[in-house]
């Protein structure tokens, strides 16, 4: 996956003369913060620096995993055609930029972010697009939303790894509170991050939300660590992506764990693939995540003819309409 052409050019354009070097020593810093889930008070976006070495290192693979995650919820809930959105810890704006990407039915969106330089770096990035008409408000993810009214979509993306544990609870009630059909929830595919995805996903459940992906049950979570649920994007560097990471390998692969919550109910799948199909001579390993709640190891060989065909044709999570 690549950027849209045009979010790639504006973000070239606004980097334009910044050293290189200033560049990786920033990209730097930000990845080892972003590593060590700091909580220090700081923001990780809090700065001109900060704002444009997450630019060039990390909103290629953070914009794949936020759309596809769309892309799954678009697929789980085929006919939702958002015409409004909310997006909490907004960032420099990509979840606009994948959200108009994804749904050409949007319209408006309220853009709520802390970071006075996130803000202003989104509305730049923005400033010749073809977007939705965008509201941009500064607003704490801790504190009461400044939100006047409930969106269709709402969306929070790499923003739990950022707060206390024990804000986590009440920010989920003020987001469904604000969700007049769809969250989505979007955390790095670390342990910790599906941790917190659980956390949510159970605070909703317990609100009467139903899950529309990406597990097609509402039962609790049968993985047991050390293993855990996460999903794999593989992402296109730029060349400037690649000096400022010091990179020879043209992509990289971004690990992400998603939660898409719905007030209407939605059609539930028999199955998802929750880990990279194993691929050898006439047979196909499948891990699957079951409607059951359960999960399962899968063996579908030849021999199995047109469950075959399928299994070949199917990728780490991707849903199974009926078994194979």
């Amino acid at each position: 996956m690549e950027l849209p052409v045009a979010l790639r050019q504006a973000v070239e354009r606004y980097l334009e003369g910044t050293p290189l070097d200033e560049l990786r020593t920033a990209a730097d810093r930000l990845s080892r913060r972003y590593r060590a889930e700091m909580r220090d008070g700081r923001l990780h976006l809090d700065g001109e620096t900060a704002m444009k070495a997450y630019l060039a290192a990390r909103l290629p693979a953070t914009y794949a995993a936020i759309r596809a995650s769309m892309n799954y919820l678009a697929e789980a809930a085929p006919d939702f055609a958002p015409r409004t959105l909310i997006d909490v810890g907004a960032g420099p704006g990509s979840v606009l930029w994948a959200a108009s990407d994804c749904w050409n039915s949007l319209e408006g969106a309220t853009m709520i972010e802390a970071s006075d330089a996130a803000r202003k770096t989104g509305l730049v990035l923005a400033a010749d697009a073809a977007l939705p008409n965008a509201h941009w408000i500064a607003g704490d993810a801790t504190r009461p939303l400044p939100a006047d009214k409930p969106a269709d979509l709402v969306t929070l993306s790499y923003v739990l790894d950022e707060l206390a544990p024990d804000a986590v609870p009440a920010l989920v009630d003020r987001l469904w509170a604000l969700t007049a059909q769809m969250l989505l929830v979007v955390e790095p595919g670390t342990p910790a991050g599906w941790q917190r995805i659980l956390t949510v996903r159970g605070r909703l459940i317990e609100a009467g939300a139903h899950v529309a992906a990406p597990c097609p049950h509402e039962s609790p979570c049968p993985l047991i660590p050390p293993d855990w649920c996460h999903f794999s994007r593989r992402v296109a560097r730029s060349r400037l992506h690649r000096l400022t990471k010091n990179a020879e390998v043209p992509w990289e692969d971004e690990k992400f764990i998603y939660l898409a919550a719905s007030r209407p109910s939605v059609p539930i799948p028999t199955a998802r693939i929750i880990a990279s199909p194993q691929h050898s001579k006439g047979r196909i390993e499948l891990k699957l995540c079951l409607a059951d709640g359960d999960v399962v190891e899968r063996l579908v060989t030849k021999r199995d003819g047109e469950a075959f065909r399928r299994a070949r044709r199917v990728d780490w999570g991707d849903t199974l309409p009926t078994q194979p």
